[in-house]
């Protein structure tokens, strides 16, 4: 059982509605006291799955006051044990408890500040860019399947596809802006650091690993898609190290610099392949992170902003659908050709 520890300091006069704010949780445990003459330290023990509910109620109960601040501590181990949760069906004359907002073991707001790290654009960031594109082109000049895949496990274009993906689900159009320019700066830097690489080295088109890069099936849209819901799902559940496998199947740096490779030599022909790889792999990767985000339940917290959500969602689904339609008809095509 994934475990919580919410600290939340509110309004003093909130300690006489605790009882009305936890009938309905199934907690491990509460503590509170007051910490001034006008706030009070509520700690609130229980399952992760559990958080967001309970984060959504204390927001819209006590968000106006100036003192509200919510902490969430993930917890390792306790002694004792929590005990497993018991299922029990509610008598007939019983209300229904309160429906719980399960997004896995990561709340909206954990979700959100992990995944919003991914959107700054920093010299450590176009580093790791720089030395995901230099392990790639190495390992693609080389024909090396080993060194391609390291440069796969850094996969720092990752995450703000991910961020994109998330901030259309949530409609924040702030975090959407944000993941696509560190996206753009990702994607134009590498892309650069290959085409001057090209200009200096002399590229075979035929090696394996290149020409493999070069051409697109109906299977790599499925592969793409396949590692776009992984991504969301490592992401929701707060297992990190999924995300190792996700990686290597996303492999959105290795065709990236592949193309700037040919490009930068003067295969331009070869290049619009690994081009179209690349599209394939981001429409595919961001339509089945928003499908997954959906799934899970992740959403606003407020009915207006739901409601903007919603509108950035079916814009966003449409788009990636058309131009995942579009690329399945130009696979088709070279297929046929």
């Amino acid at each position: 059982m994934a475990l919580r520890l919410i600290e939340a300091v509110l309004p003093l006069a909130a300690e006489e509605r605790l009882d009305e704010l936890f009938k309905d949780l199934e907690t491990l445990a509460v503590w509170h006291q007051p910490v001034s003459e006008e706030s009070l330290l509520v700690r609130v023990l229980l399952d992760a799955d559990a958080s967001q509910t309970l984060l959504d109620d204390l927001s819209s109960r006590f968000s106006f006051a100036d003192s509200f601040r919510v902490l969430i501590l993930p917890v390792e181990a306790t002694i004792p044990a929590p005990p497993e949760p018991e299922k029990k069906k509610p008598a007939p004359e019983e209300k229904p408890a309160k429906k719980e907002k399960r997004f896995g073991h990561v709340s909206r707001e954990e979700l959100l500040n992990d995944i919003a790290e991914g959107t700054v654009i920093s010299r450590n960031y176009l580093l790791t860019v720089f030395l995901s594109g230099l392990v790639a082109a190495v390992g693609l000049v080389q024909d090396s399947v080993a060194i391609i895949i390291g440069a796969m496990v850094i996969a720092p274009l990752l995450l703000p596809n991910m961020a994109l993906a998330l901030a259309t689900t949530m409609g924040d159009r702030h975090l959407a802006g944000k993941a696509v320019k560190t996206n753009a700066a990702g994607f134009a830097g590498a892309l650069l650091f290959a085409v001057l690489l090209g200009l200096f080295i002399n590229i075979d088109p035929t090696a394996r690993e290149i020409a493999s890069r070069t051409t697109i099936s109906f299977g790599d849209l499925v592969v793409a898609l396949a590692a776009g819901s992984a991504g969301a799902l490592a992401f929701t559940s707060g297992v990190s190290a999924s995300l190792v496998g996700v990686m290597v199947a996303v492999a959105l740096m290795p065709p990236l610099v592949s193309a700037g490779l040919l490009v930068g030599s003067g295969h331009y022909e070869a290049s619009l392949g690994a081009f179209i790889l690349v599209a394939a792999n981001v429409i595919c990767v961001n339509l089945a992170a928003v499908l997954t985000f959906m799934f899970k339940g992740i959403g606003p917290r407020t009915w207006w902003e739901a409601d903007r959500a919603r509108r950035a969602v079916r814009f966003a689904v449409g788009m990636w659908t058309v131009l995942l339609l579009v690329l399945a008809l130009i696979i088709a095509f070279r297929i046929i050709e």
